[in-house]
């Protein structure tokens, strides 16, 4: 007669996957209600064709994606090439482009002298940093109004100094809105690189003043490729919330240049055009989603250069 078996002795040790399905589960549900559902949405719209009075007919049609990088359209035998909306996506980039490198030339130095302050004096100052994100967006861009326009603060103020005499169109150019979008995301580049700065070896410095660096060759040799992974982060973080800005182009700029933002307000809301918003919508989403890939494979490649301990 053969032994039985040996019930199987329970460990008390919980199941490999109880403990991130209860960490994760939650969040991971989340996000997959609020973002990759309305995401995946709009990108199925955006190869739809769109219906007379707004919505879309379930047709498979790639009008939208050619309508927005300038294809021509063979059914009407056109045969010119309409850059307008890739110009449109062009100038948005490179606004911001201009707005996250302006940001990084304002927020380094900054960023590098809180860092190298005293606990109290730093922390002070990163709330200082941080102040402007208790006031409502709105109110912040309204503020810029009053400073820019033809008979706002700083046009008085040149006019009362003798510099100028007559006031200076500032409002309502892409240069009122870049500075204004620098005002807005200014604190996006200096808390990442205030990050990267304060992990930052004072020894390093040190010893390279030592060996007979000047101050350029150790910033440009030492600090700046120790403290890239925060700058890498800054520019993303500021780029990305920026190509996508549309209160400061409404509102600093007139809405009298087209950016994507605006572009795609008008198609939803103006034109009722739902395959062409929800393609302006999927680009910006690729957009983002290679910027974050920039950022991983950025810092995945600084870590496998790292030297081993």
């Amino acid at each position: 007669m053969t032994a039985a078996a040996p019930p199987a002795r329970n460990t008390g040790k919980p199941r490999k996957w109880v403990g991130p399905l209860i960490t994760l589960g939650p969040g991971m549900l989340m996000l997959l209600a609020l973002f990759l559902v309305p995401i995946a949405l709009v990108t199925i719209y955006s190869v739809l064709t769109g219906d007379t009075y707004g919505g879309v007919k379930w047709e498979l049609s790639p009008a939208a994606y050619k309508r927005l990088v300038g294809m021509p359209d063979l059914e009407e035998l056109r045969d010119t090439w309409e850059f307008v909306y890739l110009w449109i996506i062009i100038k948005s980039i490179g606004l911001a482009a201009v707005t996250a490198l302006l940001a990084l030339i304002v927020g380094y130095p900054a960023a590098y002298y809180i860092a190298r302050r005293g606990d109290k004096q730093k922390y002070f100052l990163l709330f200082l940093v941080t102040l402007p994100f208790f006031a409502n967006a709105l109110v912040r861009m309204y503020a810029w109004i009053l400073i820019l326009r033809k008979d706002g603060i700083l046009n008085n103020a040149l006019q009362g100094m003798g510099l100028i005499h007559e006031p200076l169109q500032m409002i309502y150019t892409p240069g009122a809105v870049a500075v204004a979008m620098l005002y807005q995301y200014l604190p996006f580049m200096v808390l990442p690189l205030f990050a990267s700065i304060e992990k930052l070896d004072g020894s390093l410095i040190e010893a390279s003043f030592d060996l007979g660096a000047r101050r350029f060759t150790t910033f440009r040799r030492v600090v700046l490729p120790m403290t890239m992974p925060g700058v890498v982060a800054g520019l993303v973080l500021v780029f990305v919330p920026a190509l996508g800005n549309f209160v400061a182009p409404t509102l600093i700029g007139g809405g009298k240049d087209l950016y994507l933002s605006t572009l795609l307000a008008q198609a939803f809301l103006t034109a009722r055009d739902w395959p062409f918003g929800s393609a302006v919508a999927t680009f910006l989403s690729v957009v983002v989603v290679l910027a974050l890939l920039a950022i991983a494979m950025s810092n995945g490649e600084r870590k496998a250069g790292a030297p081993q301990s």
